[in-house]
């Protein structure tokens, strides 16, 4: 975060960290402009984010792996999946394959909501990334896949360090 930056490969990692963390903050800071539009908290901007990286990646996400992805409580997860889906954001499907299964998906209403406010940051990102050549955005891409990589790493690493909360006396 703070290092000295006596070389040029100092500064650019210093600039290089200061641009990510000032990314991820009006990232954020947009991310909850849209939340607070359509009346959600934090925790479901996270799970419509699962939700979508997970049929982007054609493998739609079970509300066990959005539990264990947020690290929220079966229970909370069943809330979180119940409000979204009256909210009309996502969906539940059975699995084709195991009818036991149940499956998230982005519903039409909350895709078309995102797709209405995010349309004009996608736009200004095609802008930005039409100035760079292939092979640019090829390190770039490297690079951000590494950087996130590293981060969830460290996300893992700090839950799993976390004291398990004090458990309430029964009887």
């Amino acid at each position: 975060m703070y290092r000295r930056r006596g070389t040029r490969r100092e500064q650019l990692a210093a600039e290089i960290t200061n641009n990510l963390r000032r990314y991820s903050a009006d990232a954020q800071q947009v991310g909850h402009a849209f939340a607070n539009l359509h009346g959600l908290n934090p925790t479901d901007l996270q799970a419509l984010i699962a939700v979508m990286d997970a049929e982007r990646l054609g493998d739609p996400i079970t509300p066990g792996r959005l539990g264990e992805q947020l690290n929220l409580s079966s229970g909370s997860v069943t809330a979180l999946i119940d409000r979204l889906e009256r909210a009309g954001h996502i969906r539940r499907d059975r699995d084709t394959v195991d009818r036991r299964k149940v499956l998230l998906h982005y519903a039409d209403r909350g895709a078309a909501l995102a797709m209405q406010f995010f349309r004009p940051l996608g736009a200004r990102t095609d802008e930005v990334m039409a100035r760079f050549s292939e092979d640019e955005l090829e390190i770039v891409q490297r690079f951000m896949a590494e950087m996130s990589e590293s981060l969830r790493g460290h996300r893992d690493a700090v839950r799993a360090a976390r004291p398990e909360s004090p458990r309430r006396p029964t009887g």
